[in-house]
């Protein structure tokens, strides 16, 4: 899981870009970035993550919205990441503009039991209810039960970089069925499924063919030892 003890939540606006979202259809890009010698670096976003590694999130859209980012540990456990008390309730995403999750000075850090950490994004085009924003305490997992699997290296990607590649990582639309907290599941039943995923460079890119009429829900599965 990304454990909360270590790090202070928050969503900052980066530095002005020299290149913006392209125009069209209603787009989302998120680009998992790892701290590597006091320097954060772009990584696939299906790289294998090791216990300790600290990683952010950069994100950013073409059109105005409202982000809720939450987390479901390998443990099962959910914790809100944004907005929350701590950081603020300034959760407004304007168009071509870059943000940080969390902020640039803090990053969140690896640890807990080997699996997928699913990290939840729902962007609307209006704010949504009090209900997303402080979501339920949620019973704990059966033990009997555990959901998680062990990430794997895609061999191909292996022998031609050098990198631990999980091909089931990554930005996903989440599967009819599975497990979501309540209240993002109420959101989620709004919001259309008819989204496109794809990857160019180390930004994965998440689009909707449409303008967006309500909030879309997806996931970003993040793979680590």
């Amino acid at each position: 899981m990304m454990r909360a003890a270590v790090f202070v939540l928050a969503m900052t606006v980066a530095s002005p870009q020299t290149r913006t979202v392209k125009q069209g259809a209603h787009r989302m890009e998120i680009t998992l970035e790892r701290l590597e010698n006091d320097s954060w670096r772009a990584v696939d976003p299906g790289l294998v993550l090791a216990q300790g590694d600290r990683v952010r999130f950069r994100y950013r859209t073409n059109f105005e919205a409202f982000l809720y980012v939450t987390n479901m540990g390998t443990s099962g456990k959910y914790e809100q990441l944004f907005p929350r008390e701590e950081t603020g309730q300034d959760n407004r995403v304007e168009a071509s503009r870059e943000y940080h999750v969390p902020a640039t000075s803090t990053a969140f850090r690896i640890a807990g039991p080997a699996g997928h950490d699913v990290v939840f994004w729902i962007v609307s085009p209006a704010r949504l209810g009090d209900s997303v924003q402080r979501p339920p305490a949620l019973p704990p997992p059966a033990p009997s039960a555990p959901k998680t699997l062990i990430p794997r290296c895609d061999d191909s990607i292996l022998r031609a970089r050098g990198d631990c590649v999980d091909s089931s990582a990554g930005p996903k639309l989440i599967p009819r069925g599975e497990q979501i907290p309540e209240t993002m599941a109420e959101a989620a039943g709004r919001g259309a499924r008819d989204l496109v995923f794809m990857q160019e460079g180390k930004a994965a890119v998440i689009s909707s063919p449409a303008p967006l009429a309500g909030p879309v829900i997806y996931e970003f599965r993040l793979a680590h030892k």
